[in-house]
């Protein structure tokens, strides 16, 4: 299944523009229940309001790729994979492909040199208990100017901002094979999981919540975060 692919020079948010084009389709009778039967993408150059989670500002100059999707995605949400850490998985091996040594930071991030890489804002559009479609936001430093404890592809790759795989006509490539395989593996939540387990980010000297540390045991199907401290297990949830 192919993709259909709006770019943009500058909008607010390509989550914004995304919702535009999907309630265009909708009105239109273009989008299928429960699933959505085609995969759509919007890409900006640059984007004067975007967000990631809990509404935070994304820094999005010209450079990065700054991209959002929605596709299907197979199953109910009791028994499919975690759309966040697959698309995570999904990226991450892109990025690994080009020589980096990707970490994931619960619940969103994926760092580089424990450097802030990448950024997701996954959601399941819902009719009940019934999965519609997948959608997820991309932020991803290709050759841009990025902010205090960030870093870049280009910067990853080494020395020069020009680095052609840092473009982000290449990374477009890359995160949209990302979706694919989250989508593809959709129905695999044990393989999702310890897939991205095995990339989980452990800090030292431990998960800070509620004002202790905690250890990191892994992550739920679910995407849920596992800690434990003093005998004691908790599992913290995504905040979107």
């Amino acid at each position: 299944m192919t993709w259909q692919l709006r770019r943009l020079p500058v909008c607010a948010s390509t989550e914004r523009e995304l919702d535009r084009w999907l309630a265009q389709r909708q009105s239109r009778g273009l989008v299928a229940d429960p699933l959505l039967t085609t995969r759509l993408a919007v890409q900006a150059r640059r984007q004067r309001f975007g967000h990631g989670q809990q509404g935070r500002p994304w820094l999005s100059p010209p450079g990065g790729l700054w991209l959002s999707a929605a596709f299907p995605w197979a199953g109910g949400v009791a028994e499919s994979a975690s759309l966040g850490l697959a698309v995570a998985v999904g990226l991450a091996q892109q990025l690994e492909a080009l020589g980096l040594a990707v970490q994931l930071k619960w619940p969103n991030d994926l760092l580089v040199h424990q450097r802030k890489l990448a950024g997701l804002l996954p959601r399941l559009r819902l009719r009940g208990s019934r999965i519609r479609w997948a959608q997820v936001g991309v932020g991803l430093n290709g050759c841009n100017r990025v902010p205090l404890g960030a870093i870049s592809v280009a910067e990853a790759l080494g020395p020069a901002r020009s680095h052609p795989q840092a473009r982000p006509e290449r990374l477009r490539g890359r995160v949209l094979a990302a979706l694919d395989w989250a989508s593809a593996h959709a129905d695999q939540p044990e393989l999702v999981r310890a897939a991205a387990e095995a990339r989980l980010w452990r800090p030292e000297p431990g998960w800070r919540h509620g004002g202790e540390a905690w250890e990191v045991l892994g992550l739920h199907t679910d995407g849920r975060l596992r800690l434990a401290r003093g005998g004691r297990e908790i599992a913290l949830q995504r905040q979107f």
